[in-house]
């Protein structure tokens, strides 16, 4: 099944049903207008040469144009990179570059940003031939003038794509395309340049049904998508919804308080995201509370270390069951997650049970790569149908070669342990996990002791070297009108914690350092390492 069938058996059995709704302007799509749209978009794309293997850029927000232009052009046999409306130009000009689009759709006007103008300050420094730019006017408004279009020229034309017209297809019509790479998501760059992982259209396909299957999407589901569509943990959630025969509530930019409303108003039953999102959903709850009876489940991921507190907000006071997951752009997002029958705080960890059967982990001894068969941490390694299928503008493979063991299996570079019953536990990047009085420590551990003292906002822990031994450093952001003392966070840790895994030292700083990327923000832990690093120095003794 490719996502063109996927989206043709969803619209042959209840067309009139929603499939899509613009959350910031209450624009509901049927899955017939969708299926006309996407149809009509197609033909448009095929009309200007865009075929098989072609690359076809998506410089949109979180609008339904955005997905039509997914099942269009997958039913051509072309491939989507999501360039993120957020994207400096640096970044703009590494997707072009690797990706090479024939043709980038951008929005006419989205919060005053000049997307068209970033594409054309991003082609020197990416050297590839310009794109054609089709104008998107998005959800509920006019379409574009062709002079309006013009001006976002960056040297090879514009366009506005057409509107549906006529009678509404045969969902047939979408069947029989090619199964092709489907969509490339850009890698979160944290080793080195970030890559541009692609996969196939059956690959998409499959996870999305899988992921709905297991994560309890059904016809009454709504997912909420507040990350970007173009990142692995905005899309996987849309199209579970859809594959299930749900709805999903895309929403363009995240005003917690408007998003809350929208979740009580259009019944939203599933939300994914990490704890950046849904802390601020939980802030904003605590301001005023908000009625969400619909709401099933929270799949959420740990990158500001207060998962813990915010799964306790929605199963507590919002009774919603809150799961930790696992996910990446190369294994797509929700690959795993754990179920709500496992007692709490155990099923809030990172990892999970796999979606499928077709998918297996093995984790592997760091020095000889053998598998482990105890409860040692080691690489978690992957294979399956979820397993990124090539890497965009990896032309001589070396990407691919490097991602990928002698005996097929994809490197994660994350630490793990695997259990006897296919599941698997998280615990940090490699290059993350502390060496401490000769034990591998697990910082989330401490972050975790620290999360829950009440003047302890966000927290992360780094490791430095000194007189030859690792040492754990704490940072620590307050809670609002609280001034924690060292110490006495220390004192707490050694309340609870071996006496090795107590940090070092703590460092109370006003803020954490953040970068946003398309699956939200995660704490800067190179940028603290350095910090530790220099204050060590300063304060020698």
């Amino acid at each position: 099944m490719t996502l063109a069938d996927l989206l043709a058996d969803v619209v042959a059995t209840r067309p009139d049903a929603v499939l899509v709704i613009d959350g910031e302007d209450d624009v509901r799509v049927t899955r017939g207008e969708f299926l006309a749209r996407t149809v009509a978009l197609r033909d448009a794309l095929r009309e200007r040469g865009i075929g098989h293997g072609d690359c076809v850029g998506v410089m949109l927000p979180n609008w339904s144009d955005a997905l039509v232009w997914q099942f269009a052009a997958a039913a051509l046999g072309a491939h989507v990179i999501g360039i993120n409306t957020r994207y400096g130009v640096g970044d703009v000009a590494h997707v072009l570059e690797r990706a090479r689009p024939t043709v980038v759709a951008v929005a006419d006007d989205f919060l005053g940003i000049d997307l068209s103008g970033r594409l054309r300050d991003a082609l020197p420094e990416a050297g590839a031939p310009a794109p054609q730019v089709a104008v998107v006017a998005g959800p509920g408004r006019p379409p574009v003038t062709a002079d309006a279009a013009a001006r976002h020229d960056v040297g090879a034309g514009t366009w506005v794509p057409p509107e549906a017209a006529g009678p509404l297809p045969d969902a047939d019509a979408l069947r029989g395309g090619p199964d092709a790479l489907a969509v490339a998501f850009t890698t979160s760059g944290s080793t080195g340049r970030p890559k541009l992982a692609a996969h196939l259209s059956s690959g998409v396909a499959t996870h999305a049904r899988n992921v709905a299957a297991a994560g309890g999407w059904d016809e009454d589901s709504v997912s909420l998508v507040v990350l970007p569509l173009s990142g692995v943990f905005g899309y996987v959630p849309a199209l579970a919804a859809i594959a299930a025969g749900g709805a999903a509530l895309l929403e363009p930019r995240f005003d917690p308080a408007r998003t809350l409303r929208d979740m009580a108003r259009h019944g939203v039953t599933h939300l994914a995201c990490a704890d950046d999102i849904s802390g601020r959903l939980m802030e904003a709850w605590h301001a005023q509370p908000v009625d969400l009876p619909a709401w099933r489940r929270l799949l959420i991921a740990d990158f500001y270390g207060s998962s813990g507190a915010v799964a306790a907000w929605a199963e507590d006071e919002t009774g919603t069951p809150t799961c930790g997951v696992y996910g990446s752009s190369e294994l797509f997002a929700l690959m795993s997650f754990w179920q709500p029958a496992l007692p709490r705080p155990e099923r809030w960890r990172g990892g999970g049970e796999l979606v499928s059967d077709a998918i297996e982990v093995r984790a592997v001894d760091l020095f000889t790569g053998e598998p482990i068969t105890g409860d040692e941490p080691g690489e978690l390694q992957f294979r399956g149908y979820h397993v990124v299928d090539g890497y965009l503008g990896d032309h001589d493979g070396a990407i691919r070669a490097a991602a990928f063991t002698d005996d097929g299996w994809f490197r994660s570079g994350d630490l793990g342990t695997a259990r006897p019953d296919g599941s698997f536990v998280y615990l940090n990047r490699i290059g993350d996990a502390l060496r401490l009085k000769g034990f591998l420590v697990d910082p989330a551990e401490i972050e975790n002791r620290l999360a829950a003292h009440p003047d302890v906002g966000r927290t992360k822990v780094v490791g430095i070297t000194a007189a030859g031994e690792t040492r754990a450093i704490a940072f620590v952001e307050p809670t609002e009108g609280a001034t924690p003392d060292p110490a006495a966070l220390r004192e707490w840790c050694a309340a609870t914690l071996a006496r090795f895994k107590v940090p070092d030292t703590v460092h109370v700083i006003p803020e954490m350092p953040t970068t946003v990327g398309t699956n939200g923000s995660k704490i800067r832990a190179a940028a603290l390492r350095e910090l530790a690093e220099q204050l060590a120095g300063s304060n020698p003794g």
